[in-house]
């Protein structure tokens, strides 16, 4: 069965064209790294919970947008490998366009699989 990293952010709308660049150069690396599927998705209709949210998870700002994503690798020890790879490799010199102490990720087993995708 496979292995999942699931991920949310908060973007500023004005960056979003360029975290979408971003976004393309890791498919690119973990793509290469072994992932078998890497989606990413823009928040349309993610409302703001009196207790609990996707907006409330990430601290978002009136001014930013949602992102939640995942990557689907073969298994948790090609996925370990990769991120080891990437946290050797050099860091970009230009910022991130997201505040990443605002993102939380995890890495997470499937108990159920149905489709493609699965």
């Amino acid at each position: 069965m496979a292995y999942v990293d699931a991920y949310v952010l908060a973007v500023p709308k004005d960056k979003i064209e360029e975290y979408k660049a971003f976004s393309e150069s890791m498919l690119h690396f973990w793509t290469d790294e072994g992932c078998t599927s890497y989606v990413e998705c823009l928040g349309d209709d993610v409302p703001m919970g009196e207790v609990t949210s996707f907006p409330r998870a990430v601290q978002a700002k009136e001014n930013e947008a949602v992102v939640f994503g995942w990557a689907v690798w073969p298994d948790k020890e090609t996925r370990d490998k990769a991120n080891a790879k990437m946290m050797q490799a050099p860091q970009p010199s230009a910022p991130m366009p997201f505040d990443g102490k605002r993102m939380f990720w995890g890495g997470f087993k499937p108990i159920l699989e149905r489709g493609k995708g699965a």
